[in-house]
């Protein structure tokens, strides 16, 4: 992939200034144009300047040499990352009924697996003409007729893929995965009256901005998706005219190997081209679970952890003993029978396939022997969500599945056949049960919606913070929920993960941060609909500073900060800031700058010329002028950090701002001036934050406080946090 300074093309004039490029690099065919025609897979001409090529690693390094290219990287694979919720965060139905013509303008980009265009949460009644704005267009297909006013745009990309696509897949805008339908109808789909999963969690469904409009960019196939293809995306959606980009896409890796740097990632180059063009792109953090293992951690995007809500589903399970166990699942099945044999997969190994009793106490796919499990509810042991038990139960003839796993007690998956989740500890007691009786049953009961009462808590799965990258910037930036959230559904994908599940529904329940990041999209979205002059770090720092605090005290917060970031959304408060911390593309290169990012690095994600000479700064990120506050040390001795920041009012004209500090533990913070009184609207104020230690902590600690400016009504609060690992 090439990138080069970006003068005003159009499409011909681009097309034909990357193929001169190509030309010397591809040696013998320098006098061959449909040669270098056919190496040339994307030219990107709308909003920044670049092309994608298939080239050898000697190709490669010429073309790096070649004067007036800044930027040469391979193409990777990223992963797409998977009612009550929007009331859970205070954006009722009535609310949102209330402000729908405010929203008609706000058109909202979705990078994703593509869409269901027939779904009702798609359907444009009582929506006026498309915004004057908009420049996009619907790619249409045989199998994809046709856009309205919601679906106002459809994009597909698939040039990233060297072999035919996978069995299933639409060559167009559809979505065959439901990823893509389910997040683009978070964000912004329309209201739609008592839907439900089969009865489960039935009720009013709508996106954030119910009245906002929707472009699709399909950048995904099967769960993967190239950087070829996504910033193709990123470049029709600038370009097209869309005021927020939503992505729920990431460069997993386990939070062990290390990620992409910026300059080597698509979506933070994408994002920081639709940065500089005033569109705030939201992120999803990951699914790694791990400190450390959050992605899409750019300053200039808004990287999105997921959050639980006060709603789970929980399906009993009944042994014949009268022992029960509420599991955890979307189960929607009601059992044909009040009971059934009871066996576990250890004892029912398919010796003659080749299957150890090992290998079917996972229950794994062909592992069972029909003839022991037909009919019965199986015992299964569960390493992680991917190995699919219910499957090996389904293709063997079992009634239902009991899976045993420990990790994920918060969140509900659904199965091909009855099941429930329970814990190991209550999964040994289960097979001691079986041990006990000659003729062992049990019973498994339709899920049912239950209160989880300390919700918010940040999911067991959401990747933590630190970035591996920019460790002194706090990230994630923020939570929302992304838990059992019930949203639209593509009506030719499974309902559960399993290829051979074969259920059709319109609307379907999943998990992910995926799922977190449409909703802090969609709170973007609403906050630009009464702000549309707000710059994208405007808009962040309204969501960060007015999100409501979540308690590092409960279970599952332990990670505080480095997994919720400045809080839970609260779209309702984020309308009205009080004030915010503003931010320009100059500003992101000087912090790159004192990264120790040279000129060459900057250029393979600016895609420009930069110097850093004029612009270096001694404290780096500190000087960032960003809604959150974040120290690492290392060291066993005292350190002093300081913070410079500046705020621009856009609350009442007349104001004064008091602070009230609430320290980290053993920290000592100071702000200068203490009061800040503005005399106008959009009035810049700067102060100085100092942090200084007083007691070291033995060993590894996670230090919050919170800095807080207050005027009235007005609460602008910044999280602090200090990360202490002595050991290392």
């Amino acid at each position: 992939m090439g990138d080069v300074p970006s003068p005003d093309y159009s499409q011909t004039a681009a097309t034909a200034s990357h193929v001169l490029l190509l030309h010397p690099v591809l040696g013998r065919f320098l006098y061959n144009s449909s040669f270098s025609h056919e190496s040339l897979v994307h030219s990107y001409w709308k909003s920044f300047n670049g092309f994608a090529a298939w080239l050898s690693s000697s190709h490669v390094q010429h073309l790096s040499s070649t004067e007036g290219v800044v930027s040469v990287f391979k193409s990777k694979k990223a992963q797409l990352l998977t009612s009550r919720s929007w009331d859970f965060v205070g954006l009722p139905l009535s609310q949102q009924t209330n402000y729908l013509e405010y929203q008609s303008d706000v058109i909202v980009g979705v990078l994703d697996s593509g869409v269901w265009p027939e779904s009702e949460s798609f359907d444009d009644a009582g929506l006026g003409p498309i915004p004057s704005k908009w420049r996009g267009l619907c790619e249409t297909t045989p199998d994809f007729k046709a856009c309205n006013k919601k679906l106002i745009g459809a994009r597909f990309y698939s040039k990233g893929f060297t072999s035919p696509l996978p069995a299933g897949e639409f060559l167009s805008p559809r979505d065959s995965d439901g990823h893509g339908t389910h997040t683009a109808s978070t964000v912004a789909g329309s209201i739609v009256r008592n839907a439900s999963l089969f009865g489960l969690a039935q009720g009013n469904v709508r996106g954030g901005v119910p009245g906002a409009r929707i472009a699709m960019y399909k950048a995904c196939w099967s769960l993967s998706c190239s950087d070829v293809d996504l910033l193709a995306a990123f470049d029709d959606a600038i370009y097209d005219g869309v005021d927020v980009i939503s992505v729920s896409i990431g460069y997993s890796t386990g939070g062990f190997l290390p990620p992409p740097d910026y300059f080597e990632d698509s979506i933070a180059i994408g994002a920081f081209h639709a940065m500089k063009r005033g569109i705030l792109t939201s992120n999803s953090a990951c699914n790694d679970a791990l400190e450390g293992s959050v992605c899409n951690f750019s300053p200039w995007s808004l990287t999105v952890a997921a959050s639980t809500i006060d709603r789970q589903f929980k399906s009993e399970l009944t042994l014949g003993n009268q022992m029960s166990f509420e599991g955890h699942a979307i189960n929607t099945f009601i059992m044909e029978q009040p009971w059934y044999p009871l066996v576990y997969g250890g004892d029912a190994a398919n010796v003659s396939g080749g299957f150890s009793s090992e290998d079917s106490s996972g229950c794994g796919l062909y592992s069972l022997d029909p003839s022991i499990v037909e009919g019965k509810i199986v015992v299964c042991y569960l390493s992680s969500p991917g190995d699919l038990p219910d499957g090996g139960v389904y293709v063997s003839g079992g009634a239902g599945a009991i899976i045993m796993y420990d990790p994920m007690n918060d969140t509900a998956f659904s199965f091909m056949v009855p099941a429930t989740v329970i814990s190991r500890k209550q999964g040994e007691v289960v097979r001691s049960y079986i041990n006990s009786t000659r003729s062992p049953i049990a019973s498994i009961a339709k899920s049912v919606a239950g209160n989880d009462s300390p919700a918010p808590i940040t999911a067991s799965f959401s990747s933590k913070g630190p970035s591996k990258i920019t460790p002194d910037l706090l990230k994630p930036d923020i939570t929302a929920p992304g838990v059992d959230i019930l949203a639209a559904w593509s009506k030719v994908a499974p309902m559960s993960i399993d290829p051979l599940d074969k259920r059709v529904v319109d609307f379907n329940i999943i998990s992910g941060t995926s799922m977190s990041c449409p909703h802090a999209t969609g709170a973007a979205a609403y906050v630009k609909s009464f702000h549309p002059d707000w710059s994208p770090a405007a808009i962040k720092s309204a969501l960060m500073t007015t999100a409501s605090a979540l308690d590092a005290t409960l279970d599952g917060n332990e990670a505080a900060e480095l997994g919720y970031g400045a809080g839970q959304i609260n779209p309702l408060k984020a309308i009205n800031p009080g004030l915010v911390y503003d931010t320009d593309a100059n500003s992101y290169i000087n912090m790159l700058c004192s990264q120790g990012y040279n000129e060459t690095s900057l250029r393979l994600l600016t895609g420009e010329f930069i110097s850093c000479s004029s612009k270096l700064s001694k404290q780096g990120v500190w000087e960032l002028n960003y809604p959150s506050i974040m120290v690492i040390s290392n060291a066993s001795e005292p350190f002093l950090a300081q913070f410079p920041r500046t705020v621009t009012n856009v609350g009442p004209a007349k104001s004064t701002y008091e602070v009230k500090i609430d320290a980290p533990f053993g920290m000592n913070v100071t702000v200068e001036p203490d009061t800040l009184t503005f005399t106008s609207s959009n009035q810049k104020m700067s102060y100085n934050v100092k942090i200084e230690s007083q007691v070291i902590p033995d060993n590894y600690a996670l230090l919050s406080g919170a800095l807080t400016w207050s005027f009235g009504n007005y609460s602008v609060r910044s999280p602090i946090l200090v990360y202490y690992d002595v050991k290392q």
